[in-house]
């Protein structure tokens, strides 16, 4: 089922190539001709002028000094969004030391005295991973996971990550502080507690990861019942953490609500953990992680099927979630999750390299290699589900495209599934290599829906966005940041968006004629809510007894985070 890739198309001409002209008039720029994809405006390929000034969109430009960029016979999109991807921090750099031998076949990125040194692949090192966002027309990313106690090197490396705008999502489902105060009903203390917590990291969102379970798993247990005390407890089950933790986002007022990778992941049957989480977060806003590993029909391995079509039905019927798809694509990659039983789990399923990872009083984590095959009954189920759900759920602006990078594949690689999406007929072609027994559990052969450019602008850019917040974001409207993407209009849909003709960031042309024109750095947000700051008298002598690290060496400084910006709900 091999088509053409991002990576491909990224290494052809000798790219990643860094010209060393000089850069363009960051003042005033005009893009004209081009046919424009702007769906927060309202825009559905409309022949029309953008305008840029000092990094903004603006209404008009006038005056000498500036450029123009003739986007004749071209597609205009803002830069895409990424809301759930795993792309700096420890996890990744225990996963690269458990595949060398994928890194030794990845493309390189040769130093120069304009650029640094890198390896494409599975995991790309950090300025490759900038780099190949850029080269693909992604300009902003949210990562995912972060434990609290290992933020200083996540911020580290996501400023040495080059171009892309970040925001990140501190773990929370598992923080014993956090537990502990459930377990008492105190949640009054427990909201002050996580608003401090996600300004000592230094993060945008609160992120759970398998509720009650990584806290479980550090005594070799796990969390399956969703309505089940967790073990250690006698009043806290996932259901309750997953209740409280939507409402502590609600209540801080945060842009983006919480991020929930459900429990039961990755198992046959978890569709019935699924829709009773969904059930439990009615009234509350909350957005699905990597939905298509929560949609699992079946009692075991050997009858597993897709379950796509009921939560599709659940998902379009309560707005208060959003999702991303978590897609699945063949071929090699790593696993890389807070979710340390399920990691235990696939390592005794595969026999493949595991490496497990103890974040004290916080979270944990698991590394996998792994290889997505398509004559494997359960891997062809997952390709299909992840599909089916961006297939059935009916409203683009609540579903991302993403593919949980690097676990289900890796995101230079979002072109291919846009070429699923978009081509009926080639979609049914792919179906047909599957094993018989997988065509028979799954539906997408049923499905004919077919996406538009419009709505891949949706679940690539202006929908992201919106779900994480970020109003500035994926929209070319008046006052927006000009993050552009412009790509030659081609049938090969695939290729084209793996090959932008020019990518601009916040005004600066970055990529031009595939070369790497310029290498500016990124932002990173955060958001700092309303908390009672005495909350600090009843952590630090908590720290004391429970910690490693002191109290005062926790917090992540606001000096430390290079273009930090700040949305400041303090005095919401």
């Amino acid at each position: 089922m091999a088509i053409v890739i991002a990576a491909r198309s990224l290494v052809a001409n000798g790219w990643p190539h860094i010209s060393n002209c000089n850069s363009e008039s960051k003042r005033m720029l005009r893009i004209t001709g081009g046919k424009v994809y702007d769906p927060a405006n309202g825009v559905d390929g409309v022949v029309q002028d953008i305008c840029i000034a000092d990094g903004r969109i603006v209404a008009n430009v006038e005056g000498e000094g500036g450029r123009t960029i003739d986007a004749t016979g071209m597609i205009v999109f803002p830069g895409g969004v990424d809301v759930h991807t795993h792309i700096g921090g420890a996890a990744l750099n225990f996963a690269r030391g458990l595949i060398p031998e994928q890194h030794r076949k990845a493309t390189p990125i040769f130093h120069s005295l304009a650029r640094r040194a890198g390896i494409i692949g599975t995991t790309p090192t950090t300025f490759a991973t900038g780099y190949v966002y850029a080269g693909m027309g992604w300009t902003t990313a949210n990562e995912a996971a972060v434990p609290i106690l290992s933020a200083k090197h996540t911020h580290e490396e996501l400023h040495d990550t080059p171009i892309i705008d970040k925001t990140c999502c501190v773990l929370m489902a598992n923080n014993e502080i956090l537990l502990d105060l459930l377990e008492n009903g105190e949640y009054e203390k427990a909201k002050h507690v996580a608003g401090w917590q996600i300004w000592a990291a230094k993060a945008y969102g609160i992120k759970a990861v398998n509720p009650g379970g990584v806290t479980a798993w550090k005594w070799g247990k796990n969390a399956k019942g969703f309505s089940e005390p967790v073990p250690g407890y006698s009043n806290v089950t996932p259901a309750k953490i997953v209740a409280s933790l939507a409402q502590i986002a609600d209540d801080l007022k945060l842009p983006h609500p919480l991020h929930l990778h459900c429990n039961n992941l990755g198992a046959p049957g978890n569709v019935s953990t699924t829709l009773e989480t969904m059930k439990v977060l009615e009234g509350n806003r909350a957005h699905m992680a990597h939905l298509q590993y929560h949609a699992y029909g079946g009692d075991d391995w050997s009858t597993m099927c897709s379950a796509s079509a009921e939560v599709a039905e659940y998902f379009n019927a309560h707005k208060n979630l959003t999702t991303d798809a978590g897609a699945v694509l063949f071929g090699n990659t790593v696993t890389v999750t807070a979710d340390g039983p399920w990691q235990h789990l696939l390592y005794q399923l595969t026999g493949h390299k595991w490496g497990n990872l103890d974040v004290e009083n916080e979270t944990g984590c698991g590394v996998v290699p792994y290889a997505y095959k398509e004559k494997n009954l359960v891997n062809a189920v997952q390709w299909a589900v992840g599909l089916e759900l961006l297939l059935l759920i009916d409203d683009p602006w609540r579903v991302s495209l993403t593919t949980d990078h690097p676990n289900g594949a890796t995101f230079w690689r979002y072109p291919e599934i846009i070429q699923l999406l978009m081509n009926a007929a080639f979609r049914k072609e792919q179906i047909k290599a599957l094993p018989e027994k997988a065509r028979s559990r799954i539906i997408l052969a049923d499905l004919n829906r077919e996406y538009t450019l419009g709505e891949i602008a949706i679940i690539t850019s202006a929908g992201p966005a919106r779900t994480l917040g970020l109003t500035q974001k994926g929209q070319l409207g008046i006052g927006a940041d000009a993050d552009v993407a412009i790509y030659n209009a081609s049938s090969d849909v695939a290729k084209m968006f793996s090959y932008p003709r020019y990518v601009l960031k916040r005004g600066d042309v970055v990529v031009e004629e595939g070369e790497l024109r310029k290498s500016v750095e990124g932002r990173q947000f955060a958001v700092k809510p309303a908390y009672d700051e005495t909350i600090e008298d009843y952590l630090r002598p908590l720290f004391q007894q429970h910690y490693t690290m002191s109290f005062e060496n926790y917090p992540v400084a606001s000096a430390r985070i290079h273009g930090l910006q700040v949305v400041d709900r303090s005095q919401s």
